[in-house]
């Protein structure tokens, strides 16, 4: 039996750089950055003070009813209008699936902003320096004063899920991946295996996350993950570069529509881009170091290509490499930007300088867990408008790494076949390939 053809019908985000698909991607291809300092918490005192925030977003103008989101968290407010765009630019606002039983949903959603302050509150109002305890009586009055209960619940990384379902009424499968940096590559993956086996016919797929709070800061401060650059902090993310010295966290979200080609073309609708290969593997290295030779990556990138029908080592007529743009995943960490080139070296072989590889996350920041999904959209613009979005900050090479990283301006260039990596801490690999519908 042969497997059906999967294409995107929509595609929608909210990101540092604004909330609507095509103004987000003028700026990407301007390489303009939207990193700033922090304004969620006061950062003074800690050695990263800024980020890659979403700014002057309001839920209300992308939902039907304000009213059943009230309490929805800002990782759920955010997925909610990155859904909103692409489930009304698949066509599905005038005229919903007929079936909801076979509209499904996997997100690669992260936590909710955690409750900090009043969870810390309540720990000091009933904390007794005398004795060294914490009073859980008193603990337990402050907490009930503090928190609200709709609010602990939305820190839970399913609420997304929840809020879409009931937004789009999808009632099929439903998932959700946490599998840190990679989730939404995941997520998009596992969509359109499930579709691909015939449990469902359409799926909405993508990611939502912000870890711009106290805690998300703090942890990745102390992993030494996060770039400390003094100065401009829209010069602070530098993939590839030299002096690249950490990433810059970002927020937002990114969703997409996969439906059969024969689904589609039914209710017709026009195919945006067509997802032919995926591939997941795990390092089985260590939690937070990638394996130094790129291999768990390499493995997943193969997997992609192979269920894709495509030899890495083969030329087209043109004589360029099969595949003709790398979403990396390209954090600008020392170890990763390093690895991930190793990588793309081990699969693509002397063909790998042929191909363009750049990072959007020079200038939108590290969305965490919603990071695959933008990037896979940045694969179908790409392929729609024949433009490679550049690497921001890239100034100083490195000779270690020399394959070509699109420095600094976006580039005119034929795109049929892309590939979008993510690698995800505790050794997660996922690759995605997508390219130009074919009828």
């Amino acid at each position: 039996m042969t497997a059906p053809r999967i294409v995107v019908t929509g595609i929608g985000w909210i990101t540092p750089l604004g909330h609507d698909i095509e103004g987000v991607w003028r700026r990407l291809l301007a390489a303009e950055s939207g990193m700033a300092p922090i304004t969620r918490f006061d950062a003074r005192t800690f050695p990263t003070t800024f980020a890659a925030e979403v700014r002057g977003y309001d839920v209300t103008g992308f939902v039907k009813d304000a009213k059943v989101h009230a309490t929805a968290g800002l990782n759920s407010q955010f997925a909610l209008g990155a859904a909103s765009q692409a489930w009304r630019q698949a066509g599905f606002e005038k005229a919903p699936p007929r079936d909801p039983r076979r509209v499904g949903l996997y997100l690669g959603a992260g936590e909710g902003v955690l409750d900090t302050a009043n969870y810390v509150g309540a720990n000091l109002d009933a904390w007794d320096p005398a004795t060294g305890t914490v009073d859980g009586v008193k603990w337990a009055r402050s907490a009930l004063a503090r928190m609200a209960p709709a609010r602990e619940i939305e820190q839970e990384p399913n609420m997304p899920l929840a809020h879409l379902a009931r937004e789009f009424n999808m009632r099929g499968p439903a998932y959700n991946c946490l599998t840190a940096c990679a989730a939404s590559t995941q997520a998009i993956g596992e969509a359109f295996s499930i579709i691909r086996r015939g449990d469902a016919d359409v799926m909405m797929a993508g990611g939502t996350h912000t870890m711009i709070h106290l805690l998300g800061v703090t942890g990745f401060n102390r992993l030494t993950a996060l770039s400390e650059r003094k100065g401009d902090p829209t010069e602070a993310s530098r993939p590839f570069s030299l002096d690249r010295g950490g990433f810059v966290m970002g927020e937002g979200s990114g969703m997409v529509i996969l439906e059969t080609l024969e689904h589609a073309e039914a209710r017709g609708a026009a195919p945006l881009a067509e997802v032919t290969g995926y591939g997941s593997s795990c390092d089985a290295y260590r939690i937070t170091d990638i394996q130094p030779e790129g291999r768990g990556a390499a493995v997943a990138m193969q997997a992609a290509l192979h269920q894709a029908g495509i030899d890495p080592a083969s030329r087209g007529a043109d004589g360029r490499p099969p595949v003709h743009y790398i979403s990396a995943h390209g954090t600008g960490t020392k170890e990763n930007d390093s690895i991930e080139t190793k990588a793309v070296k081990r699969v693509f072989g002397e063909g790998a300088r042929d191909i363009p590889m750049s990072s959007i996350k020079s200038m939108m920041g590290h969305l965490i867990a919603a990071a695959g999904s933008v990037e896979f959209i940045t694969c179908v613009l790409a392929i729609r408008d024949g433009m490679v979005p550049p690497t921001r900050n890239l100034k100083v090479p490195d000779p270690e790494l020399d394959l070509d990283y699109v420095p600094n301006a976006a580039r005119k260039v034929p795109v049929d076949v892309c590939v979008s990596n993510n690698f995800g801490f505790g050794g997660q690999n996922d690759s995605l390939v997508v390219r130009r519908f074919v009828p």
